[in-house]
């Protein structure tokens, strides 16, 4: 049986996210660095039978981790962002990226002889013609990952909620997950993560997991059709969670767990959607904020797909600020299909 739930009140979302102001969290993950070439097209190439993209814009942002760490700094977090970055000139462009979004690079790791993971899409009318991916596929030195767990396990010393975003570039690793989330535990810090396929079952403990059902169907080697259809309580036995909020993506957000009564279905808000670069990141920051502001699990995930809602009516990953969703959630409430 589905929960009911019901929209937050301007007042009472503008209280967490005062509570959470100030709060400290820490980000762990791949960062990448997203570059959007933008054009118009009137004509097909004579050498192949593609499209000629006439380049009239060129811009960065954060991508991957470093985009949740911006969402967070947004919402009004202190953010401290741990991941790597090649000895290159976008891993320049990433650190200055992050340190004009409010957050320090002090935190990426270089890795010598590998590149900055680079994301970049052509787009032609706002419509994205073409996506190429600049990452390297060697593992991590055993003195990078040792590095990375010593920075974060110091950082969590002082910080208030502990977010993995691993996008399967090889800054999460099963030794790393371990020994923090088991600091982590030692300090009750609550932990969100976002995991991909290769590393889906070693986050146990952590206090709530946030795939997409594609993902999760993947994992369990079936079609995401039976996931919605069976009972979800022995995925939250296997994957060792206390918590698993499943995005659906047009279909929303379905929330279950120790901390949930029952299953909560959150509808995703009726709009146009123009990108959805981001908005599994979104959602992330969201979470973490709202749980540093006192927010029961359910109250943020319903905070989450507004924001999310948000995000997909913009191009690229644009990071929601809290006025931002502020203003979103007065104009949800006062909605009369709502």
């Amino acid at each position: 049986m589905s929960s009911q739930f019901s929209y937050p009140d301007l007042e009472s979302s503008r209280a967490v996210l005062q509570r959470a102001a100030g709060g400290r969290a820490l980000v762990i993950g791949d960062a990448m660095l997203d570059r959007y070439v933008s054009g118009t097209v009137d004509r097909i190439s004579p050498e192949a039978p593609v499209p000629v993209v006439r380049v009239e814009s060129e811009r960065l942002a954060l991508g991957g981790a470093a985009n949740v760490a911006a969402g967070i700094t947004a919402l009004g977090l202190s953010c401290r962002l741990i991941s790597t970055a090649g000895d290159d000139s976008a891993g320049d462009s990433l650190r200055v990226a992050l340190q004009d979004a409010g957050i320090s690079a002090d935190d990426l790791v270089v890795t010598p002889g590998s590149p900055t993971t680079q994301k970049t899409r052509v787009l032609a009318r706002h419509q994205q013609m073409l996506r190429i991916d600049r990452e390297s596929g060697v593992p991590l030195s055993s003195a990078t990952v040792d590095a990375l767990i010593e920075r974060a396990e110091d950082a969590l010393e002082s910080t208030s909620v502990l977010v993995f975003q691993d996008y399967d570039k090889g800054v999460i690793s099963n030794q790393l997950t371990r020994r923090l989330l088991d600091r982590a535990g030692k300090l009750g810090v609550p932990t969100v993560v976002d995991p991909k396929l290769r590393h889906f079952f070693d986050f146990q403990d952590a206090y709530v997991i946030k795939p997409n059902i594609r993902e999760l169907a993947a994992a369990l080697g079936v079609e995401p059709t039976a996931i919605e259809s069976t009972d979800l309580s022995p995925i939250l036995e296997r994957l060792g969670t206390r918590n698993l909020l499943l995005t659906l993506g047009e279909d929303g957000m379905l929330l279950v767990g120790a901390d949930v009564d029952g299953v909560l279905r959150v509808p995703s808000l009726a709009r146009e959607v123009f990108d959805v670069t981001g908005a599994g990141d979104t959602v992330l920051a969201v979470i973490a904020t709202s749980l540093v502001g006192g927010a029961t699990l359910a109250e943020s995930a319903i905070l989450a797909t507004i924001a999310a809602g948000l995000e997909v009516s913009r191009l690229g990953a644009v990071p929601v600020t809290h006025e931002d969703l502020l203003t979103e959630i007065e104009g949800a409430t006062r909605s009369p299909e709502l």
